[in-house]
Order: structure tokens, then sequence, then C-alpha cells
């Protein structure tokens, strides 16, 4: 009986080792997933962390893409401006040229008649005339051919 009896201690203590040895499975288990959820939190804390520097950096990028195109506005505007300033002064300077080209064609033309004519000089009656039409000309370097044509001043 001794047998019998050693038979039915050994299923007895194997029952509180078995409920121990689940208890700590159970435990372990727990403790496991308690790890397993903290993990999972710590993991979704990082994940929201990097989700809201990742939009904050877009922010500060859509920010500083609109100051850098305002400035650019800024800057293309004043360069419009400018343009039409230079574009009105050169209207100007080319009138002027073209003004300038006429009046030098004019006292040209004048030179020549001048220069070709020496019959002038040779009738007294009109050496008086002439003395008196060149008189507010008379000045020391008037007695020089001025050598000059309208492409000088071209642009």
């Amino acid at each position: 009986m001794a047998s019998s009896s050693g038979n039915s201690n050994s299923p007895s203590s194997t029952q509180p080792q078995n409920s121990g040895s689940e208890e700590d499975l159970q435990l372990l288990m727990d403790q496991r997933k308690r790890k397993r959820m903290q993990s999972n939190r710590e993991s979704a804390r990082r994940s929201r962390m990097r989700r809201q520097k990742h939009l904050d950096d877009l922010v500060a990028q859509v920010s500083q893409l609109r100051k850098d195109n305002n400035q650019i506005l800024s800057n293309i505007n004043f360069t419009t401006q400018h343009y039409g300033n230079i574009e009105a002064e050169n209207s100007i300077l080319r009138a002027q040229v073209m003004e300038l080209s006429q009046r030098l064609d004019s006292l040209n033309e004048i030179l020549s008649f001048i220069n070709t004519s020496n019959w002038l000089y040779e009738n007294e009656g009109f050496e008086q005339s002439f003395e008196s039409f060149m008189n507010p000309l008379s000045m020391p370097y008037l007695s020089q051919p001025i050598m000059a044509s309208a492409d000088m001043f071209q642009c």
C-alpha cells in the first residue's frame, strides 16, 4: 500500500507544483504583457513626438518659404520699377542723341558751305555781312575745321 500511497502522493505533490508553475507562468506572461504594453506606449509616444516635430518643421518651412516669396516679389517690384525708370531715361537719351545728331548734321552743312563758298571772301560787300554773321561765333577754336559725324553719337 505504500506504493499506492506513494502514487497518490505524487499527483497531489505535482498539483501544487503545476499550479505554482502555472501561476509563475501567468505572472511571467502578465509581466511580459505589461512590458510590451509599456514598450508600445513608449513607441507610440516617440512616434507622436516625431510626427509633431515633422509638423513643426513643415510649418517653419512654410513660414520661411512665404518670407522668401515676399522678398522675391519685393525684389521683382523694385527691379520692374528700376527698369521702367531706366527705360524712360534711355528714351530721353535717344531723343537727345537724335536732336544732337540733327544739329551736328546742320553744323556740318554750314561748315561745308562756308569752306566751299570762296566767293564770299572775294566780294568785299559780302565780306562785311559775313563777318557780322560770324561775329557771335568768332571764337579761336572756330578757325579750325570741325571733323565730326552723326555716327559718333550712335548707341
